[in-house]
């Protein structure tokens, strides 16, 4: 008997994910708020594009280097608490830096820090949406969570530009200390206490930060499901080597700002759409079968562009490119419920971690190649090297990728990995 598909309406009928997808909303918005307000204000008080850059990577680096290590706070503590401590420490940060003549490294120090609250926030945040919501409702909830996370990427950038430019930074930054702390009273009031994730008991006692944090990556490596889960989502990232090479590649083609952003916006679009349009048109084991097929076709699609086809027709291809990449929503699922929940939100900040990794990797490989070669074959590259990569997990996937109902920890287990750990 297939699994019924959700509503929306089933999911926020829910008050615990009402506030939590409230509170997360609001938190993404003061994540991108900051990016920009911070990025202006520092250029504006240095004139270096350097620190300028700089500042606004803060929230890339601090995914990369703090995504294993700080999601290890969200398994050992109660994850309501963490997600508490993390706006109100966002908060607090970012109102130091609305004091005037705050020194520019003192600013960007501080942006740095307080972007290290985001990974165990998100971490979190991540591992409570299984036990809150099952079946297809995690899923459904996954698909409208990126579809959120995609559209505050591009309004917020653009709302924190146009706020800068009518007002003030100091302004943009009290709105955004003022998002923290409403997220903070939503989760205060809408979540339940919990206990720790994982209870040190004798059979599994707490160890040291850094053994807490390789354990979290050996459950992740040591399961072939895991691994064949993160890889499938870690190679078809390989593309996100077009968004290095988009200033070129819109050069290529005649155009400048608004040709680059056209080609920037296809592919979250795609997301974005595709994301309602698997979670809502298609029922949960058609889901899961177009996974691999579309995995694929998320990075082949963009190979034609090797030809140099015109200008919109590589704005189509991104646009499906997207589109296709929307697999990530299931997958995403499937990860969730095969994690057991003591490790969930180390395994959810190995995950971003790698993501971050490969996206900053193929970027700066995309701009590298772009200084010898043309954009259009660069991104190609990108493409068959994504291609080529995901079709090598593919061809293994029957005998590595278990199906969600084997792969999800029975009830009660929240202490030991899965059974192919140790594979």
């Amino acid at each position: 008997m297939s699994e019924p598909r959700a509503t929306y309406r089933e999911i926020f009928a829910l008050r615990e994910y009402r506030h939590l997808f409230a509170a997360n909303l609001l938190s993404l918005i003061g994540d991108q708020l900051t990016a920009v307000a911070l990025a202006f204000a520092v250029y504006a008080r240095s004139g270096s594009p350097l620190l300028a850059a700089l500042t606004f990577a803060c929230s890339c680096a601090t995914w990369i280097f703090g995504g294993p290590l700080l999601s290890v706070f969200a398994d050992r503590m109660p994850r309501r608490r963490v997600l508490l401590s993390c706006d109100l420490a966002r908060a607090g940060l970012v109102l130091i830096m609305l004091i005037p003549g705050t020194p520019v490294l003192f600013t960007v120090l501080v942006a740095f820090l307080a972007n290290l609250f985001r990974p165990p926030f998100q971490s979190a945040r991540a591992s409570l949406m299984p036990d809150l919501l099952d079946g297809d409702r995690y899923t459904l909830a996954n698909g409208l969570e990126n579809i959120v996370a995609e559209t505050t990427q591009v309004v917020g950038f653009a709302l924190g530009g146009l706020l800068v430019a009518a007002g003030s930074t100091q302004a943009v930054l009290a709105m955004d200390a003022a998002t923290f702390l409403v997220s903070a009273a939503l989760i205060a009031t809408g979540l339940r206490g919990s206990a720790p994730a994982t209870r040190a008991t004798a059979a599994e006692p707490a160890g040291s930060w850094w053994s807490e944090t390789t354990a979290g990556v050996r459950v992740v490596f040591g399961d072939r499901t895991l691994r064949s889960y993160l890889l499938l989502f870690w190679l078809s990232c390989l593309v996100y080597a077009a968004e290095g090479v988009t200033a070129p590649l819109a050069a290529e083609y005649g155009g400048g700002a608004r040709t680059g952003g056209l080609l920037l916006a296809a592919m979250p679009a795609g997301v974005a759409i595709g994301g309602v349009l698997l979670t809502r048109a298609c029922p949960p084991a058609l889901r899961q079968r177009l996974m691999v097929p579309l995995a694929v076709s998320s990075c082949a699609v963009l190979l034609p562009i090797a030809a140099r086809p015109p200008l919109p027709v590589v704005v189509a291809l991104f646009f499906v490119s997207g589109l296709a990449g929307a697999f990530s929503i299931p997958l995403n699922a499937l990860f969730g419920r095969a994690v057991p929940a003591a490790y969930r939100a180390r395994a959810f900040g190995v995950a971003m971690s790698g993501l971050w990794a490969v996206q900053g990797l193929a970027m700066f490989a995309g701009g590298a190649a772009a200084e010898v070669l043309p954009p259009t074959v660069v991104v190609a590259g990108a493409a068959l090297a994504g291609t080529l990569g995901v079709g090598l997990v593919a061809a293994s996937w029957r005998r590595t990728a278990r199906p969600a109902a084997e792969t999800a920890p029975a009830e009660g287990d929240e202490t030991h990995p899965v059974s192919a750990v140790a594979v």
